[in-house]
Order: C-alpha cells, then sequence, then structure tokens
C-alpha cells in the first residue's frame, strides 16, 4: 500500500535506532501483534507486564509507516464535534467517549515518562478557532457542551484571541491540557519499555497469511520467510494497512499534506506555543516540536490515488506555508521536510475495533480519524483488557456493529 512520499522528520530527531532481529523459527505466543507502529507499540505498552507471552510482528522497522507522518498533535476534540456525535450515539456514549479520551491523553503522558527513550511529551493548550462568522454559534455549543461535562474550557472572544495573537478571528474555544509528542521517538520509547518486560519484538517479518486451528483453538500466522507464530490470540494494529488483510465498508480514505520548518529563532508573538486548528473544511493545523520547528498540516484532497496525492505536493506546500505567513506574519518560516500522506477516517466520526467472524480471536486496531495517537492509546487499552480480564466495558462502544441512533 503506497501510503505517503516526501521527505520526514521525525526519523532524523533519533540518530541511534534501537533494532530487531528478524523472525527465523516457529514462534508460540498468547499474543501475536501486527505491525511495529505506534499502535502496535501502545497495544505492547499496555501488554508489558501482564505475564503473557506478546510477539510483536513488524514488516519493515519499528515506526516506518505511518508513524513517520503522523503530527502527533494530541487532543481530545476531533473534526466531528461532540454535539454532532450525540445525534449519531446519543448522549451517554459520547460522555464516556469524551471521558476515555482524556484517559487515553494522561496515559499517553504517563507512558512517555516510563519510555527509556526521551518521546519529547508536552502539555499544550489548543485556540480552536471559527473560520468564519457562520460557525461561532456551533462553536460555542460545542464549548457548552465540552463544560459541561466538567472539563476545564473557555470560550474566547475576537478581542481576547487579538490580544494574544498576531491574527484575528470571530471567536474560538481555548482548552487546556492537551499535548504534542515526537511520535517516532515514542514508538520506540514505549516499544523499549515492552521490550524489557520480556514482549518480543521481529522486524522484517512480514505476514502473508494465516488460518485458524478450532482443535487447538490458535490463530497461525504465516511469515513471507516460511515461520508461523501460534497465538492465542492476534492484535491486528497495522495502521492503514490494515484494511488490505481485511476491508472494513466504514473507513475512508483522503490526501493529506504537512511542511516541517527549519528550527524558528523566535516564537514569542506565538501565544504559548498553543496548537491551533479551526472549523474551515479542510482545515489546517499548527503546532511546535522540541527543537523549535514548526508543523503546518492540512489541506486535505478528497482522493485515494497515490500519483494524482503527490503531483499536487509542492503546490501544497508552498499553500501551507502561505497559510502560516497569514497567521504569524513576524515569524519567518522555511520549509525542510514535506510530505504527502493518506489520512483514514471511520464515516461516523469514532474510532473503531474490528471483530470479525473469519479472524476468530482477533482484534483490528482502527484508529482512524484525526487523532489517532490518542484514539490508538483507547483501543489498545480496550484490546488489552479485553484479553487480560476477559472482559471490557467499554469494548461494545467501539465494534464495527457499536449501537447508533442514525444510520450512516
Amino acid at each position: 500500500m503506497n501510503l505517503q512520499s516526501g521527505t520526514y522528520y521525525w526519523a532524523s530527531t533519533l540518530p541511534e535506532v534501537p533494532s530487531y532481529p528478524a523472525l527465523t523459527t516457529n514462534v508460540t505466543c498468547d499474543v501475536a501483534i501486527i505491525g511495529g507502529g505506534s499502535s502496535g507499540a501502545q497495544c505492547a505498552y499496555y501488554l508489558a507486564g501482564s505475564g503473557l507471552d506478546v510477539a510483536v510482528l513488524e514488516k519493515g522497522t519499528v515506526g516506518s509507516g505511518s508513524t513517520s507522518a503522523n503530527t502527533a498533535i494530541i487532543q481530545y476534540s476531533g473534526e466531528k464535534m461532540f454535539t454532532s456525535l450525540v445525534h449519531t450515539f446519543g448522549e451517554e456514549y459520547v460522555a464516556r467517549h469524551l471521558k476515555l479520551l482524556k484517559q487515553a491523553i494522561d496515559d499517553i503522558e504517563t507512558a512517555s515518562r516510563r519510555a527509556p527513550i526521551d518521546c519529547e511529551f508536552q502539555r499544550r493548550d489548543t485556540l480552536y478557532a471559527a473560520s468564519c462568522a457562520e460557525d461561532v454559534e456551533r462553536l460555542r455549543t460545542e464549548y457548552e457542551y465540552i463544560r459541561e461535562h466538567g472539563i476545564e474550557i473557555d470560550f474566547w472572544t475576537q478581542a481576547q484571541i487579538e490580544q494574544a495573537y498576531p491574527f484575528s478571528r470571530e471567536a474560538a474555544i481555548y482548552s487546556y491540557q492537551d499535548g504534542e509528542l515526537n511520535p517516532f521517538r515514542f514508538t520506540h520509547g514505549i516499544l523499549q519499555y515492552a521490550a524489557a518486560q520480556g514482549v518480543q519484538v521481529y522486524e522484517h517479518t512480514e505476514v502473508n497469511g494465516h488460518h485458524y486451528d478450532r482443535e487447538l483453538q490458535r490463530m497461525i500466522i504465516r511469515t513471507k520467510k516460511g515461520h508461523e507464530v501460534s497465538a492465542r490470540y492476534v492484535i491486528f494494529a497495522a495502521g492503514y494497512e490494515n484494511i488490505e488483510i481485511r476491508n472494513e465498508k466504514q473507513a475512508s480514505f483522503v490526501s493529506t499534506y504537512t511542511v516541517t520548518t527549519e528550527p524558528v529563532a523566535d516564537l514569542s508573538s506565538w501565544y504559548k506555543r498553543t496548537l491551533l486548528w479551526e472549523t474551515a473544511r479542510p482545515y489546517i493545523y499548527i503546532r511546535t516540536t522540541a527543537d523549535n520547528r514548526v508543523i503546518i498540516g492540512g489541506l486535505d484532497e478528497n482522493t485515494n490515488i497515490p500519483e494524482d496525492r503527490d503531483s499536487k505536493l509542492l503546490h501544497k506546500k508552498d499553500q501551507l506555508i502561505t497559510e502560516f505567513n497569514r497567521r504569524f506574519p513576524g515569524i519567518t518560516v522555511k520549509p525542510e521536510y514535506y510530505s504527502a500522506a493518506f489520512y483514514g477516517g471511520i464515516v461516523d466520526g469514532v474510532p473503531m475495533i474490528g471483530k470479525y467472524d473469519d479472524y476468530p480471536s482477533s482484534y483490528f486496531l482502527l484508529a482512524y480519524g484525526d487523532n489517532g495517537t490518542v484514539y490508538s492509546q483507547l483501543l489498545s487499552r480496550i484490546i488489552v483488557q479485553e484479553i487480560t480480564e476477559g472482559h471490557s466495558p467499554d469494548l461494545a462502544m467501539y465494534l464495527q456493529n457499536r449501537p447508533l441512533l442514525v444510520k450512516h
């Protein structure tokens, strides 16, 4: 699957990358995790110390897929507002979903602190701005909904925005205690943490088949080099490549673009280095990095054809820089890395765990959407709870057949 193209910043931040051997023999384990990106690492993190035998199978090298293109903005709010999700799922569901998202952010921070590698996790506030006057009222309604659920949040007027920033917007939600991190270092860090507690990690181990042994009640995973992994449970955490293993009709893909600048000498005009995004669709999102770079992303295109996606990259790079300059005319930026990538979502706006009859004892982790790292932490925790405790009360919320008030 041609997921992305361009040049990538994150891998350059970890010159001495931990490496793992390829699988060279048959293996029996309790849990096999397919995929060594952030989703697979997050599953391994929760399974570490569980007493179960766990094996992670990565077809290339750890963190070399979509993780390298992840902008890792850590937020609980997403592209589809909670007030919109209420119409689809109901109030009780969305209130629980919101609580789990907040918990996932706390878990990401804890995991980052436990990792032997600095994951560059930093709490950041977020400015979610109305892109036009018509969006102010629904932004205010969203603010009131979130505040009613006990979360610290403010609604900023145009005057407040202009006082803090060198740009103006009609209104904005100002939220606290979101975050940012380095997804490449995070993935390697928490996988090292898991490996130190006995999780087996195999690179250059591509899976090309499976069958279920009903007598043994085990999934038998075959690798491209002819070895077998016998597992009681399998977690498919291969990111967007999960769709090539088992199609999910509720997943959809567009193309998105990202620019990472050279380090910036002076970011003092950027209030608290807040995360920035907006109500426009397609939207722009902006963050900083630990070494004072700026990441600008968005301007999505409704195409899932790699050649079409890639043909727009240079133009999108220039557009993203222009959009940043409109917001921060006093900050000079020069693009150093820029990329185009597929970006997946679930049609109803909530991430998904796939459990299918043709894949017994298996879970497909589909953390698709704008908050992929947060979604992945949330779903990983639920899947591991289901495996280790025999039941997760939250699993049904995220299954592919979850109950909807409104059918899509």
